[in-house]
């Protein structure tokens, strides 16, 4: 973990309630895909812990959505302005398990770090297969994104405005080696039934510290208690205990 002072070099609109950050500085302590930095933004006290979509040279890309005061603040933010970070929070991904030919599911908000594994997998060599999962139409983002990876990219709506209509389980291949998911909780349980291989499974969750101290973002694990922020937020899917 280190505290770093970014520049904000771009801040755009991706959706209505979707942006995307670009900041310059040092992010030599995010080592894989999957982790996260927490924000501090003046006038608030708790930082915003938001997952790395992107870090090239000393580029590192954000995607967050508006979800309260504390991102409607971020999302105000113009050119040239400062940022503390804290870099290099959570385990993030392991493409060392991923076979051949790894699937990539995301939904909504949990698309942005798995544009990082997309280009690392696609990097190593790998056969990368993505499914986005979103409500609408006018919410998907990043599916050219993933194109230009080199990936075979399905895109579901519930509504069926765009895409294949249903879930991202609705979408899900005949043949894979291994399983990759970030997203809300409903959606990763669907994952958890319905797919037949292994896999790393990202959670989402409010976090007070971001870096293990304060205990608030605790999950049940087979191996007892562990922190989303410091132990997480990537879980292998046989060490999972759902909540009932």
């Amino acid at each position: 973990m280190k505290e770093c002072v970014f520049i904000i070099t771009e801040n755009l609109h991706v959706t209505e309630n979707v942006h995307r950050m670009t900041l310059s500085g040092d992010i030599t302590e995010i080592k894989r895909p999957g982790q996260f930095v927490n924000i501090k933004i003046d006038g608030f006290f708790l930082r915003r812990p938001i997952s790395v979509c992107d870090v090239s040279k000393n580029s590192l890309t954000l995607i967050y959505k508006v979800v309260g005061k504390g991102t409607e603040a971020l999302s105000k933010m113009s050119e040239g302005a400062e940022l503390s970070l804290l870099t290099g929070l959570g385990n993030g991904y392991n493409t060392s398990l991923s076979g051949d030919s790894p699937l990539i599911i995301g939904g909504g908000v949990g698309v942005p770090p798995l544009f990082l594994l997309a280009k690392k997998l696609t990097g190593e060599g790998k056969n990368v297969s993505v499914i986005l999962g979103f409500n609408k139409k006018d919410e998907v983002f990043y599916e050219d994104e993933f194109k230009r990876l080199g990936c075979k990219v399905s895109v579901t709506t519930v509504d069926g405005s765009y895409g294949i209509k249903g879930f991202v389980t609705d979408a899900l291949p005949k043949d894979y080696s291994y399983v990759y998911t970030c997203g809300p909780e409903p959606m990763l349980k669907a994952v958890y039934k319905n797919t037949v291989t292994s896999g790393q499974f990202s959670f989402e969750e409010r976090m007070g510290c971001g870096f293990g101290a304060c205990m608030g973002c605790s999950c049940r694990t087979i191996t007892g208690y562990k922190r989303i922020c410091k132990d997480g937020p990537v879980m292998k899917k046989e060490e999972i205990l759902w909540e009932a």
